[in-house]
């Protein structure tokens, strides 16, 4: 079963007990432009007990706003929410009352864009459209419903929403809207943060990344969540290496060319020269000294400030501190490049290398360097078993100290530059460090 199956199923049923059911907002937008929903809501005149006693099983999600989870195997869901008008939003987040209503349209006027409060009957092949959004679908309008600053201000969020489906639909915002958000930008600082970061990945994964952040920084929101991507603007770069221009143009060009990325890979490019503004200075030429180790502190805090979670943290700081080291893949030794190539999730930093290729210079030398020696070198070759581990040189009859791990890493780099094959040669090496 398919989550659009499901939703026809519960609309049926819902109707056939005498209730208005209706498939909600994205999806019927989504279905409307020929794209293919992931999910699927349905609003009914049902109140929320009802609901429930409808579908045994059923998970109250929402008990304030009448939102009941329908589930029938792992993965397949439907939200069913009773339609509903709101208060005032005291908060700039939530609504401080709702009321249930029995008319779609109520429920309708309370949604953010005109393009969001389509609904549609699939068992009558009707849609139902109270605000004018199948003609901004046709337009290819983003439209608030009502007066945009108010919109706004019950919800700062919508701001960033507003930008994320006019980059992914590739949409335009109507004026009023579009002055409504430089209006309330500053607002968006009441959003917690784990909330902007959401919005952001979206913007970042869900396509036309460049156009998302072009559109960010023109109503102002760019510079309220994410200061230190707007400081790329105007840092020139040394043009022997980026004819494309300044570190803005730059991070641009690579999120152009971002096709369905990971999360991390995507602010991962986002964020690989933050170090690049404090560290900028001219000498011989522009350089931005140590700005791959200062960047990755940076992202570091960013993160922090985003409240991204640790282990997606630590592999954008990994992209971060390691994106300038291609330039020296065909000098390393054979050892220091296996480590490098062992970097968890490195077709992560590979891909980032080739966008900060192809959106500078376009020298690709390094990248089809290490995809070859990829190529030459199975897991094995790359990650081999260690030859010699800490038990084995307290078995040797040394005390565990802090030369341990340079007397390890000595026999692991010997091994990895394939100077030794057995646990003795290996115990040898250690002893050189130990003895």
């Amino acid at each position: 079963m398919t989550r659009e199956t499901l939703a026809l199923e519960i609309i049926q049923l819902l109707q056939a007990r005498g209730h208005r059911a209706l498939l909600l907002g994205g999806c019927v937008r989504d279905r409307l432009l020929g794209i293919a929903p992931k999910d699927f809501d349905v609003g009914t005149d049902a109140r929320p007990e009802q609901i429930a006693a409808y579908f045994p099983g059923a998970q109250l999600v929402g008990a304030h706003f009448g939102v009941i989870l329908v589930r029938r195997e792992p993965g397949v869901h439907v939200e069913v929410a009773t339609f509903r008008s709101e208060g005032t939003y005291s908060d700039g987040r939530r609504p401080d009352a709702v009321h249930f209503e029995t008319d779609p349209a109520r429920d309708a006027q309370r949604r953010d864009f005109t393009i969001n409060a389509l609904m549609e009957d699939p068992v009558a092949g009707e849609v139902l459209d109270f605000t004018g959004g199948r003609q901004d679908l046709a337009n290819r309008i983003i439209r608030a419903i009502g007066n945009p600053r108010d919109r706004f201000r019950e919800d700062h969020l919508r701001m960033l929403r507003a930008v994320r489906f006019a980059a992914r639909l590739d949409f335009s915002i109507e004026p009023a809207t579009m002055a409504a958000l430089r209006a309330e930008a500053p607002a968006i600082q009441r959003i917690s943060a784990e909330r902007i970061r959401d919005e952001l990945i979206r913007i970042l994964t869900e396509g036309n990344a460049r156009r998302g952040f072009e559109l960010l920084d023109g109503v102002g929101l760019l510079a309220q969540v994410l200061p230190e991507v707007k400081a790329f603007q105007g840092v020139a770069q040394p043009p022997e290496f980026h004819p494309e221009g300044d570190v803005w143009t730059h991070v641009l060009l690579m999120l152009e060319q971002l096709r369905r990325p990971t999360p991390t890979l995507a602010l991962g490019v986002l964020l690989h020269d933050v170090g690049k503004p404090p560290t900028f200075s001219v000498s011989d030429r522009i350089r931005f000294n140590n700005h791959a180790e200062v960047g990755a502190e940076m992202a570091r805090n960013i993160l922090a400030r985003l409240k991204l979670p640790n282990e997606p943290a630590e592999q954008v700081v990994s992209l971060v501190a390691n994106h300038m080291r291609f330039k020296d893949v065909q000098q390393m030794r054979l050892s220091t490049l296996k480590r490098f190539l062992c970097l968890p999730r490195f077709d992560e930093h590979l891909e980032l290398h080739r966008l900060d290729c192809l959106s500078s210079n376009g020298y690709l030398q390094a990248y089809n360097f290490v995809r070859q020696k990829m190529q030459e070198l199975d897991r094995e070759e790359l990650q081999p078993p260690r030859l010699l581990t800490g038990r084995d040189l307290i078995e040797a009859g040394y005390r565990p100290g802090p030369a341990f791990g340079k007397a390890l890493e000595a026999a692991e780099t010997a091994q990895l530059e394939g100077e030794i094959h057995t646990r003795e040669q290996a115990l040898q090496v250690a002893r050189t460090v130990l003895d």
